[in-house]
């Protein structure tokens, strides 16, 4: 009986559970929907996806800095070994910025060096998205 007992409740407990999950909202929340765009950038950094990470950029920015086949090859030269979020901090403006430490290494050379680097992000009420604010890193800063 007891065991009967306990299969009932842990079935109503299921059931709701799932009635839960089914009223909850499809969309993201804005902190959601940052988390989600800066791992998918930084995931494609990792992954040396450079076109894949350029398609996270501000269209706005890709407009007015379009990149050329020559510009993505350059990207083709290096190896990224590390990512790393130094601090995270949130602008009066409502953008979020974020400091970041990445290990490149140059294919030819196998030299590794670290760049540091400064995301921006900006969130368009019309798309309902983050925005990159800014290109791509520069990873031959002070060559």
């Amino acid at each position: 009986m007891t065991r009967l007992l306990l299969r009932f409740l842990l079935l109503c407990c299921l059931a709701s559970c799932v009635a839960m999950l089914a009223g909850c909202p499809k969309s993201a929340s804005k902190g959601t929907a940052l988390d989600e765009a800066q791992y998918a950038y930084s995931a494609a950094i990792r992954w040396g996806d450079f076109e894949g990470a350029w398609n996270l950029v501000d269209p706005k920015y890709r407009d007015e800095h379009p990149l050329t086949d020559i510009d993505f090859s350059r990207y083709k030269q290096v190896q990224i070994s590390g990512y790393r979020e130094k601090g995270m901090e949130l602008q009066p403006s409502g953008k979020v910025m974020r400091e970041i430490e990445i290990g490149v290494v140059n294919r030819n050379t196998m030299a590794e060096r670290t760049v540091r680097y400064r995301e921006n992000w900006r969130y368009d009420e019309e798309s309902k998205r983050w925005w990159l604010d800014g290109g791509l890193p520069d990873l031959w800063q002070g060559e």
